[in-house]
């Protein structure tokens, strides 16, 4: 049964309310001043409201904006007999659900609770949504992009079964992120998570690497030890770098996922563990595939269940986010006061394309701490190819004359305009103007990220475009013919 508060001030009016309400599944409790529906309400109890306007110790409207602040659940239905256009308005804008006028019968103030309780629980519901499904932060990730709440959701759904997961993505986007968050939501969370970069290992050790061997199985293997497998039994063998491994092993490894068995170098007896394998490549497998370096059966055994993580120039908003993050931690570790990003450098972080993606943001942000002091970030301490260095731009390639221009150039300078080789020789703004503008149609026209192309700063290639339009209003510059 659904709580409900009434305040009325007038008693013989409470009274024929209550009984409008007497078939429906309210508990209705009387309030008959300001006073006690604020203690009332105190507890959070109460669904809905029936809300008089003219109280004898204070406004209906100073109650609404205290519910709307305090307890978002309880559903506001305002009624006044001193209605107008305004006071609805008013009211609604404070929260209130519906507005009712004196008088009214029993339909009206039944059909109106009933839709506004409707309403609330709908709004309930969303807000509920809205928290589980835009979450800033996720299992060690960061950001509440469009693309990383696909990338939570598929994490949701695939962390509690055993079906191989093949991550995918640009280097420094996070796949061994996305590989421990699959182990911690899963059943498997108490159990060993063991990390095997293919990539990082001899070829002729990859083997012992992922199966083990026995004492003497080769020089050098003077004791019995476990490999990855063994080491994973129960829990996640990650497979970083998959698309690294040599072919020969990769029958082996294939042969281990579809029978769970398999044999440690030297030893002809097969063990049987139980391992939920994940996978990851910064290539494209399938392009591995066509080229004859990854074999099409293994593919199809590993790529049960694709998690794409996007790079980070695709996320928006995520990179400032990352970056905020970044920089309180990196602050505290190595006591600076640095808590914010200046207008100009958060420009030029957003508008960075990031081929290094989050590893190298951090890198960048835990540079600009170490090198710099002060409380707020700006354009000027952020390192190559971001910040310092940025307001001057690469020297162009020198352009070497054949010997005979050069011989003619040492006899007289060349007249302005006159060709040299290849190259008609034109004033530095209007190059400078032209180079400028085709970087920021290459960028769509994000200013910040045509200037971090330029190794300029925002503010610089603004005004260098501003100049170079006064000079070209001026006439100052042209070739001459």
């Amino acid at each position: 049964m659904q709580r409900l508060l009434l305040v009325e001030d007038d008693p013989p009016l409470a009274r024929v309310y209550q009984e409008y309400l007497r078939s429906e599944p309210y508990e209705v409790v009387h309030a008959e001043t300001g006073k006690e529906a604020l203690t009332a309400l105190a507890d959070g109890s109460f669904d809905a409201l029936v809300l008089d306007v003219q109280l004898p110790d204070m406004s209906g409207l100073e109650i609404l904006k205290k519910v709307s602040q305090e307890n978002s659940r309880t559903a506001v239905v305002v009624i006044t007999a001193h209605g107008s256009i305004n006071m609805a308005v008013d009211a609604m804008r404070e929260g209130a659900a519906d507005f009712l006028m004196k008088p009214f019968n029993a339909e009206r103030l039944i059909f109106t609770l009933r839709n506004a309780l409707e309403r609330q629980e709908l709004k309930g519901i969303v807000q509920i949504l809205k928290k589980d499904f835009t979450r800033e932060t996720y299992c060690g990730f960061i950001g509440k992009s469009l693309p990383m709440q696909a990338v939570y959701r598929i994490i949701d759904s695939a962390a509690p079964s055993k079906a191989t997961v093949f991550i995918t993505g640009e280097s420094g986007t996070g796949k061994e992120v996305c590989a421990e968050a699959l182990h911690s939501q899963s059943p498997r969370t108490d159990k060993p998570f063991i990390t095997l970069n293919c990539g990082a290992i001899p070829q002729e050790l990859m083997e012992s690497e992922i199966f083990g061997h026995v004492k003497g199985a080769f020089t050098g293997a003077h004791a019995n030890r476990d490999g990855a497998a063994t080491l994973a039994d129960g829990g996640t063998l990650f497979l970083d770098e998959i698309c690294e491994m040599d072919l020969s092993l990769q029958v082996k490894l294939l042969r281990f996922i579809q029978t769970g068995g398999f044999q440690k170098v030297g030893n002809s007896n097969m063990e049987k563990v139980d391992v939920r394998f994940v996978c990851a490549t910064n290539k494209d497998p399938w392009e591995e595939v066509e080229k004859g370096t990854f074999r099409e059966d293994l593919y199809f055994r590993l790529h049960v269940i694709p998690i794409h993580l996007p790079p980070l120039r695709d996320r928006g908003d995520d990179i400032l986010n990352i970056a905020g993050r970044f920089l309180t931690e990196f602050a505290a570790e190595e006591g600076k006061a640095f808590q914010v990003f200046d207008d100009e450098a958060a420009a030029i972080l957003s508008g960075f394309p990031w081929p290094g993606n989050v590893r190298q943001l951090q890198n960048v942000i835990r540079n600009v701490v170490v090198l710099h002091d002060g409380d707020t970030v700006t354009a000027d301490m952020l390192p190559p190819p971001l910040g310092a260095g940025m307001g001057q731009a690469r020297p162009a390639a020198t352009v070497r004359p054949s010997s005979a221009s050069s011989t003619q150039s040492n006899a007289q300078p060349a007249d302005k305009g006159e060709a040299q080789g290849n190259i008609v020789i034109r004033p530095l703004w209007q190059v400078e103007q032209e180079l400028i503008n085709a970087a920021i149609s290459q960028c769509d026209g994000n200013v910040s990220r045509a200037a971090a192309l330029l190794e300029l700063s925002p503010s610089t290639v603004y005004r260098r475009l501003r100049e170079a339009e006064e000079k070209a209003e001026g006439g100052g510059g042209d070739i001459v013919d």
